[in-house]
């Protein structure tokens, strides 16, 4: 049996918007930002995101785990390979003159590269975490705030033909479906005497030793699938267009809400090609952080 997100009402703005509405204002808004690399501009984004999660009324106890994954995953990986490497930047990164903070050159079997922490590398990381934080803010509150009902009817109603929203329908389904399952197995696992927290020894070894865990979680996920194939197939599913039995209708409230999404989209849009202040850039108090003279 699939389950849902932890999804509750609350009687937020937020969750009495249409979903579609919030669905379209959020592609806007990130599709707005995308060629977009000014520290300022990032941090307004990050700021809107940021307001957006507040509004949501979700608590820490609620998405302390979300956060703790999405923290490690941008900072972790995206901030270190961008202070270490300066990866995946624009190429004004690579023009300016580096102010250099420390540096090293290491000796691998003869290969001799080097590697430096610059002051431009900093702001890049700073600013590229704003826009991968923002981003995951913007959407991670989605599941947990919008009525599981009503999604196949959503991704529907924004012109999705309907097989594929009956499958995105699914898919949010199916993902705490598989964590339920998993912490099921592991906790009666547990019961028979399992140590999880003991896993050791080499790649092999650990891949043996947690195979009483993954063995029945994916069988469990298979045959699940086969159930509702089959269900579906009891159904004729897919024979003809199927109707939704929930409707959804836009209000005022709606479409001032992709509004807002239209305006910080053609914002950005005259900031991009209007304007010409997209790039990069190190402001002088970032400089000063370091006590560096730009």
């Amino acid at each position: 049996m699939l389950v849902t997100w932890k999804y509750r009402e609350r009687n937020t703005f937020l969750q009495s918007l249409d979903p579609r509405a919030r669905w379209l204002t959020s592609f806007l808004v990130l599709f707005a930002i995308v060629p977009i690399w000014h520290p300022y501009i990032m941090a307004a984004y990050f700021v809107l995101a940021m307001v957006q999660y507040f509004m949501s009324g979700l608590t820490w106890a609620e998405m302390r785990r979300v956060w703790f994954f999405v923290i490690l995953l941008v900072v972790v990986i995206i901030g270190i390979n961008a202070i270490v490497f300066g990866r995946g930047g624009p190429g004004e990164i690579d023009r300016m003159v580096p102010h250099v903070l420390w540096e090293k050159t290491l000796n691998i079997f003869g290969w001799r590269p080097t590697i430096n922490l610059t002051v431009e590398k900093f702001a890049f990381a700073a600013t590229q975490m704003m826009r991968m934080l923002g981003t995951a803010v913007l959407f991670f509150i989605i599941p947990w705030t919008i009525d599981p009902s009503k999604y196949g009817v959503t991704f529907a109603g924004m012109g999705i033909p309907y097989k594929f929203a009956f499958s995105m329908d699914l898919a949010f389904r199916f993902v705490p479906t598989l964590a339920r399952d998993f912490f099921t197995t592991m906790d009666a696992q547990k019961a028979r005497g399992y140590e999880v927290e003991r896993v050791e020894g080499g790649v092999i070894t650990q891949i043996r030793r947690i195979a009483p865990l993954l063995v029945p979680v994916v069988m469990n996920a298979i045959l699940d699938g086969e159930d509702i194939t089959n269900a579906m197939d009891l159904r004729s599913f897919g024979q003809d267009r199927r109707t939704w039995i929930g409707k959804l209708k836009y209000r005022t409230r709606d479409y001032v809400w992709i509004g807002i999404g239209v305006l910080v989209f053609a914002a950005c849009l005259y900031i991009n090609w209007g304007l010409n202040i997209e790039e990069f850039f190190v402001p002088d108090w970032f400089y000063a952080l370091f006590g560096v003279v730009p």
